[in-house]
């Protein structure tokens, strides 16, 4: 662990860099190796649930796969492979959520407010998404459900302090990194969706990698 968050941090710098030109060879050499790390992150942790673990891990794998297919904005057909791999992954870490999710009042209003988030983001987008309308409503519903799910499990005080905290923040961050993505490809493909959106994708999946070992 010594070695990966030091090494990440210099490949977060190096992608953020070359996603400016963009250089296609600079991501390829840093994106997937960034993205490896988060995948072993999650394999070393000593899990408190195995169940849980692997259905992480799977989540961390997906979203790898996803990662080098975003890498290559064009054709269409990469991104809507890249939409198929992060919305699988979003189900992998719904159905690990789904291990310690416990409805409760307070859990409630928290699921309601992110099910609010997700139709304003519909409506934001939807002017602009044309025969990319059915992928994007599934992909909204999917990931809107992950992030509930892990406010489900926030309030479960089953779980300790620590994976709760985890698994909120990291589910919450890479919701907001996906509203990155989302404005980059269809409302203004800029520079600051990627240097905004890439740090806070990168944290939220170490988090939810480092919630392997804190779940339980």
């Amino acid at each position: 662990m010594a070695m990966i968050f030091p090494a990440a941090i210099v490949l977060l710098t190096g992608l953020l860099y070359f996603s400016k030109q963009p250089n296609i060879i600079g991501l390829l050499v840093t994106k997937p190796v960034l993205s490896l790390l988060f995948v072993i992150t999650g394999y070393i942790q000593d899990p408190l649930n195995p169940v849980y673990a692997y259905a992480v891990l799977i989540g961390l794998i997906l979203s790898l796969i996803g990662d080098v297919c975003l890498i290559f904005t064009s054709p269409k057909k990469m991104f809507l492979l890249g939409l198929v791999a992060f919305l699988s992954a979003h189900l992998a870490y719904l159905a690990a959520f789904s291990l310690y999710a416990r409805f409760s009042i307070q859990a409630s209003l928290l699921m309601a407010f992110f099910i609010i988030c997700g139709v304003l983001a519909f409506q934001w987008l939807k002017p602009t998404l044309g025969s990319m309308m059915l992928p994007v409503i599934a992909y909204i519903v999917v990931i809107t459900g992950m992030v509930a799910g892990a406010g489900a499990v926030f309030f479960n005080t089953g779980v300790t302090v620590q994976g709760r905290y985890l698994i909120l923040s990291g589910a919450v961050l890479f919701y907001l990194s996906d509203l990155f993505v989302a404005r980059n490809q269809f409302v203004k493909n800029a520079y600051i969706n990627r240097l905004i959106g890439l740090p806070v994708y990168y944290t939220g999946q170490f988090l939810l990698a480092l919630s392997i070992g804190h779940a339980g």
